[in-house]
């Protein structure tokens, strides 16, 4: 084994850093089942078959070996519920005639959160149809939007988990490991963004951007009871320029060094990085110079 590697399980090599990310997914995400814990954390190592499922069964089993050891306590084993956790797709229309014009032509754009089954279900639709990485179930905290203009809808937007490891972010941040481990929650990744094929409205995608940046904090306070301060996002610069990023005034770090969620080398094409500050002492909140607030419900 690597001089980097603690552990070995299913031909997999474990760091003691994704023994870590595996130990804060159970911390910060505690109600998840055990499925739903395995699920997310073969997202977070991208830890797939050669097809792209997840290896949530040998995930599960490696997570029961590191509770016999004491190293996680996993939840307690549900009740297999009758209705079926397989993700669902509808067929999407695609409209006769495309939407152009200019974005003073259309109703105030707004963002509308996907909330319902019914809801959810078309989100989930449109961005396994029209997206270029298709859909990929979240877990954790996370909002799905709809970019609508009266009843129309433009496009879609996904926020969800943050990324464990970026090295060209922690450095831009200025925080350390254990900053990371007690404060990653407050960076949101913008994980999917699609505007539809048919829609062709100039400065609409950054427009969209800049929505969701002055609604995400609010959002997340009424939800999850508290507020990110930074989001993020990363862009494959074989088929993208981010420039709807740029116009919304993301910041530019540099690129990615080809590696995944987890930080591990050759997981991933190298791609560009993004940030976007919701706040002006975002980097004293993720440090812990200065303390966030959370949002007591019982208040109200």
């Amino acid at each position: 084994m690597g001089n980097n590697c603690v552990m070995k399980y299913s031909a997999r090599s474990f760091t003691k850093e994704d023994i870590e990310l595996i130990q804060w997914t159970r911390a910060h995400y505690p109600n998840l089942s055990q499925k739903e814990l395995a699920a997310t954390i073969c997202e977070f190592l991208e830890w797939n078959t050669d097809t792209g499922a997840p290896k949530k069964e040998p995930c599960l089993r490696l997570l029961k070996k590191l509770e016999s050891e004491g190293l996680i306590t996993l939840p307690a084993v549900k009740q297999d519920r009758k209705s079926s956790n397989k993700e669902t797709f509808a067929e999407i229309p695609v409209p006769k005639e495309e939407i152009t014009g200019c974005l003073s032509d259309f109703e105030a754009i707004r963002l509308v959160r996907a909330e319902t089954p019914e809801e959810r279900k078309r989100f989930r639709s449109y961005i396994e149809t029209f997206h270029m990485l298709g859909y990929k179930r979240t877990f954790g905290s996370r909002l799905f939007y709809f970019i609508a203009s009266g009843d129309t809808e433009l496009g879609c937007m996904q926020f969800s988990a943050s990324s464990w490891a970026l090295k060209e972010r922690d450095q831009w941040i200025g925080w350390t490991k254990k900053d990371r481990e007690q404060r990653l929650h407050l960076i949101v990744n913008n994980s999917r963004y699609l505007i539809f094929p048919w829609v062709h409205i100039p400065n609409l995608a950054s427009h969209a951007l800049g929505l969701a940046s002055r609604q995400i904090p609010e959002d997340y306070r009424n939800i999850y009871c508290y507020e990110p301060v930074l989001l993020e996002t990363f862009v494959d610069p074989d088929h993208f320029h981010g420039t709807c990023y740029k116009a919304a005034n993301w910041d530019f770090l540099g690129r990615t060094q080809g590696r995944g969620r987890s930080g591990r080398r050759g997981d991933t094409g190298e791609k560009d990085i993004y940030m976007y500050p919701l706040c002006k002492d975002f980097r004293k909140y993720l440090t812990g110079e200065k303390a966030y607030k959370r949002r007591d419900p019982d208040d109200e």
